[in-house]
């Protein structure tokens, strides 16, 4: 018998649902742009993912009710910075609802004109492609404009309330496993 949740979403314990998902890692982007006041913006995203090779296009799901995505959607287009394990204080700032989040912090535009952190693993370019509204998040389609990879390193992840890393190790048979470690510290 299958289960219609969309007709009953007290079939599942909000609290638990967000337990159970909080040990499947995430990776921790920031999605930046030039909002349309002229102002840079950006927020904290660790639901990215990747939707399309052919037309390249990706994929992030911010709350319906983010003030800061209502500003975001603003912009023409946005840049999607991966985040390197040792930016997790940034990524702190850029999680909170303070002002200011830019204050001090160096960037330079992508092609299309969106913040590029320094120090960012890789940068995505994008326009909007399409925003769907979908539970209490958008899907937001990002049609990709320009990739860069800015430096190696480890990426940011987001597991079980904590920020960590994720190492790949090669093996003899050219596989590749990896490890997330979260850290003890928690994001508040």
């Amino acid at each position: 018998m299958a289960i219609d949740l969309t007709t009953d979403s007290t079939l599942v314990d909000p609290a638990l649902f967000r337990e159970v998902l909080s040990h499947y890692p995430t990776g921790v982007v920031l999605v930046t742009a030039i909002a349309s006041d002229g102002e840079p913006v950006g927020m904290l995203v660790g639901t990215f993912t990747s939707v399309s090779l052919d037309p390249p296009l990706v994929a992030f799901l911010p709350r319906r009710n983010s003030e800061t995505f209502a500003r975001l959607r603003t912009a023409t287009s946005f840049c999607v910075n991966v985040m390197a394990a040792d930016q997790a204080d940034l990524s702190r700032r850029f999680a909170g609802k303070e002002a200011g989040k830019f204050r001090g912090v160096d960037w330079h535009p992508s092609p299309a004109g969106a913040p590029v952190i320094d120090g960012t693993i890789a940068s995505i370019d994008c326009t909007t492609e399409s925003i769907t509204a979908s539970g209490d998040h958008y899907v937001v389609i990002g049609s990709v404009t320009d990739v860069r990879v800015h430096r190696s390193g480890s990426p940011l992840v987001f597991l079980r309330g904590a920020f960590g890393t994720v190492t790949a190790t090669a093996t003899a048979t050219a596989t590749a496993t990896a490890t997330a470690t979260a850290t003890a510290t928690a994001t508040g």
